[in-house]
């Protein structure tokens, strides 16, 4: 049963100019939330920190990714894993994505949209077409 909570924490629809979607490929270790799934750059919330900060602060550390512009999209909550609360972002990022400095996760890669990779959580998946929907990329 997922854990019900107060926590929160923030993940990245970052797409490039081709519409791609970058996904993040979960280390496969007992006691994280979704192991072994494809998901979005991020990360849970520091104390005394807002989403913003945490989602500039977990690219920066899990991929060296730096972002001119980042936009809040909605909330979701996580509600078969964590159980926290994640502020989607959306931003723009080109760059070859194999030359990143992973620091967490296995492997990141860009993916078309209708051709996303299984298994990624619930959450995400539903996030990432509601941005599709809601957005022309």
């Amino acid at each position: 049963m997922p854990s019900t909570n107060n926590a929160c924490g923030a993940v990245a629809i970052i797409t490039n100019s081709a519409g791609e979607l970058l996904l993040h490929l979960r280390d496969n270790f007992p006691g994280i939330a979704w192991p072994g799934h494809w998901s979005l750059l991020g990360g849970a919330t520091d104390p005394g920190e807002d989403p913003s900060g945490t989602i500039v602060r977990e690219l920066r550390e899990e991929a060296s990714i730096a972002v001119e512009t980042i936009t809040e999209l909605f909330e979701v909550r996580d509600e078969n894993g964590s159980g926290s609360m994640i502020t989607f972002f959306a931003a723009r990022w080109e760059g070859d994505e194999t030359l990143l400095p992973l620091t967490e996760g296995v492997e990141l890669r860009y993916f078309e949209p209708r051709h996303l990779p299984t298994p990624i959580p619930p959450y995400i998946r539903d996030a990432i077409h509601r941005y599709l929907t809601d957005t022309s990329i």
